[in-house]
């Protein structure tokens, strides 16, 4: 599956990224990681924390999959609201789910201290903006609904949000504990750092196929076996190449990077931002004085198709920034790109054990949340391989139906 189409910002960023060999030989170990973009990174680096003998697999160079048209926007509030969250999954579930995603960015702004390549991961607030005057009323109950759970949250009317932005708009949430990360250079980040650890890196290494037995699973390649006690499949949304989730749905999507603006618009504490319409725009600023939009999302097409999209579907990104920031008319995007993007029919993302396939576990953060819900596996995977219970793994289930199941009795740790 080829992922992205147009050109992308960030390998600029690390013009000397670290680089790993192909396998060549049989090798063991307890757990074996396929794929190397935010999924397998978050989970290498949990496990070289853990000391568990683990390999990595990517059958391209690290972090050149869709981590690569990864945005870079972190947050606490998924595209399905905490209020929607409970409607369908109950009270206890909705809240585990955000409480869960709250913990793990707290993690994530924690990576900066502790990896040798700075990650570029800034704290930021976020501004959840009314599209519609029509939205207003969904908006306040999120307000009261986020606030009676204890996340942080401030209802905004049009004059506050013309007061500290450019724009105004009928109605916003503003929450603090976000944050803006560059993606490529997290994940090398990670892996390097995972591999300093002990985790073996193999880039160029394409998997062909597996044997499960009894004992764990074969991993062969094109150059040698892998023998496995465990797998994790980090591929991404090239999972549904593999398994087919009925609950999984793949577009394609589109961003932008302008160029360096001479100044920044008025833009309160550059938060990200985003909206209430469904499919969303959202905006961040970047270290070096640019912006970055997403969005105008649609069907899945070939990658062919996507190619000649990007142009036009990237001037209409344009477009929406000038809409919001008119001070800044004439801006220039110097990067554009369309890629696959995956979600689910539910609002939650798969993790966890499937039955068809022993001895092995899947992560498909999708939804505009991957790096939290990577985060969040890698959590709860590398304390399920220590053979420590993590019942929140039921809450992510591969085989969960659309009926709410009864909420885990844990709290997260």
């Amino acid at each position: 599956m080829r992922l992205n189409s147009g050109q992308l910002p960030w390998e600029a960023t690390l013009p000397n990224p670290p680089v790993y060999k192909t396998l060549d030989g049989d090798i063991t170990c307890d757990c074996l990681i396929v794929g190397g973009g935010m999924g397998g990174a978050m989970t290498a680096y949990r496990l070289s924390l853990s000391g568990a003998s683990t390999v990595l697999i990517d059958k391209r160079a690290v972090a050149s999959g869709s981590s690569h048209a990864n945005t870079g926007l972190l947050q606490i509030a998924n595209d399905k609201s905490l209020t929607a969250c409970i409607n369908t999954f109950g009270e206890a579930n909705g809240v585990l789910f955000y409480k869960l995603c709250q913990q793990a960015l707290g993690k994530i702004l924690e990576l900066p201290s502790l990896l040798d390549i700075d990650p570029q991961i800034i704290p930021r607030s976020s501004l959840l903006y009314a599209s519609t005057p029509e939205d207003v009323p969904m908006l306040r109950q999120e307000h009261e609904t986020l606030t009676a759970h204890g996340f942080d949250s401030e209802f905004w009317d049009t004059d506050k949000i013309g007061a500290h932005y450019s724009f105004s708009k009928p109605a916003a949430l503003y929450s603090r504990g976000d944050a803006e990360t560059n993606p490529f250079r997290t994940v090398h980040s990670l892996i390097d750092k995972a591999h300093s650890g002990g985790v073996r890196i193999y880039e160029h290494t394409r998997a062909r196929h597996y044997e499960y037995s009894a004992d764990g699973v074969i991993c062969y390649t094109d150059h040698g076996r892998i023998f496995a006690k465990n797998v994790i499949f980090a591929m991404g949304y090239e999972t549904q190449e593999m398994k087919k989730d009925r609950g999984a749905e793949l577009i394609n999507t589109y961003a932008i990077k302008t160029r360096p603006l001479a100044s920044m618009p008025k833009w309160h504490e550059q938060s990200l931002l985003w909206e209430t319409a469904r499919p969303y725009l959202y905006f961040r600023t970047t270290p070096d004085g640019c912006i970055i939009a997403g969005g105008k999302d649609e069907q899945l097409t070939g990658p062919d198709r996507r190619d000649v999209r990007v142009l036009s579907q990237c001037q209409l990104l344009l477009k929406e920034v000038e809409a919001l920031f008119p001070e800044i008319n004439g801006v220039e995007a110097e990067f554009s790109w369309g890629a696959v993007f995956g979600s689910t029919r539910d609002g939650l993302p798969y993790m966890g054990p499937h039955p068809e396939y022993p001895h092995c576990y899947f992560i498909e953060g999708y939804g505009g949340n991957g790096t939290v819900y990577s985060m969040i596996a890698a959590d709860l995977l590398a304390d399920t391989l220590a053979g420590r219970s993590r019942p929140e793994l039921e809450l992510f289930s591969l085989t969960r139906s659309a009926k709410p199941s009864p909420a885990p009795a844990v709290q997260p740790t």
